[in-house]
């Protein structure tokens, strides 16, 4: 290496050292103010990246001026095509989360009414996680039509892929269906990020929506791991769908001496003391009666399904206290009826069962 190629050299690698310290610097103040789009720590999350990419350039500058040994500058500037690849790829994944941040930021998905917000989030999620994928393909497909042997092995493959093609379709269209499923959900959304469902007989919440499966928190902080295509092709119960308001029921059985008028006022009394309820249901009604006694059904309102479960809870035991306590002999039953045997008849014994 000649005076000239060196100092072009130690020229070319300083300046981009230092074109690498500026867009560092700049990304890093930038990052610092909480009014920009970018993502927290974002100079730190791209500083690799934009590593690569410097290498890159400063490894195609070198093997484009023939500054490396005979034989090296072929081998060095397929190096930094792959750099090249890895580093671009690198950055529009950065850029997905920078434009998913960008939509998300103004809904608060921990609000009490965010339906709107799970929309937004359910949506963007999906649709984020599916061009990451897209962009990961088309990267490993870049990088391996920059081989000349692959490239050519390629062309040779696709050129003959007729009934090849049809197979690997065949094979692959559960894949692809379940890929389409997700995608389908991110558009549609039939369920969305932390909709209370019911699904498989199991109560929980969508906790995280991927391309191929969705992950439900069970109310006992188990986890049920469903495919897309399950919400697609299987009915099944979504309680917030329209918005997190949801009614309850609590049914309460009693002897036919129950009086209705003041249990529906102690039904009344307790919702005016809990927070549980949201002021907008209270009803309670004789919604069957059979041989054995009243079925009593109260019927309340919540903000959303957690809350709803304690005051149901909660209504189910103090109503029970309030007929315990004041209507004992209201309480369910079994009556006995013995005859003697007169006029006749023999002596018999019958009963009633009540639950």
């Amino acid at each position: 290496m000649d005076t000239n190629a060196a100092y072009f050299l130690i020229f070319t690698i300083a300046g981009l050292v230092a074109a690498f310290s500026i867009a560092y610097y700049i990304l890093r103040k930038i990052g610092k103010n909480p009014n920009n789009i970018l993502p927290v720590n974002f100079a730190q999350r791209i500083k690799v990246p934009l590593l690569l990419f410097f290498i890159a350039v400063a490894i195609h500058i070198l093997a484009t001026a023939n500054l490396l040994a005979t034989g090296y500058n072929r081998i060095a500037a397929h190096i930094g095509v792959l750099l090249l690849i890895a580093s671009i790829t690198w950055f529009l994944i950065l850029f997905t989360t920078i434009v998913k941040t960008g939509f998300i930021r103004k809904f608060d998905i921990t609000a009490a009414d965010n339906l709107n917000a799970r929309r937004v989030f359910t949506q963007f999620s999906i649709l984020q996680r599916v061009a990451i994928f897209l962009i990961v393909v088309f990267a490993i497909g870049a990088a391996l039509m920059s081989f000349e042997s692959i490239r050519s092995i390629g062309v040779s493959v696709f050129a003959s892929a007729g009934v090849a093609g049809i197979i690997l379709g065949f094979s692959a269209q559960k894949a692809l269906g379940t890929l389409l499923a997700g995608i389908q959900i991110a558009i549609t959304q039939p369920i969305r990020i932390d909709d209370v469902v019911i699904v498989e007989g199991e109560w929980g919440w969508i906790e995280q929506i991927y391309l191929t499966y969705v992950v439900i928190r069970i109310w006992d902080k188990r986890r049920l791991v469903v495919p897309t295509t399950y919400f697609i092709e299987k009915p099944f119960q979504n309680w917030t769908r329209e918005n997190a308001d949801i009614l309850g029921t609590v049914f309460i059985y009693t002897d036919f001496m129950m009086p209705i008028d003041p249990l529906r006022s102690e039904l009344t009394r307790l919702l005016s003391t809990t927070h549980l309820w949201d002021g907008k249901v209270n009803v309670l009604q004789v919604t069957n009666a059979v041989a054995a006694g009243m079925e009593i059904r109260a019927l309340v309102s919540s903000k959303d399904s957690p809350t709803n479960w304690d005051l149901r809870v909660f209504i189910r035991e103090k109503l029970i206290g309030f007929i315990q306590q004041n209507y004992p002999e209201s309480l369910p039953k079994t009556r006995v009826e013995i005859q003697d045997g007169t006029k006749g008849y023999p002596d018999a014994v019958h009963t009633s069962n009540t639950l």
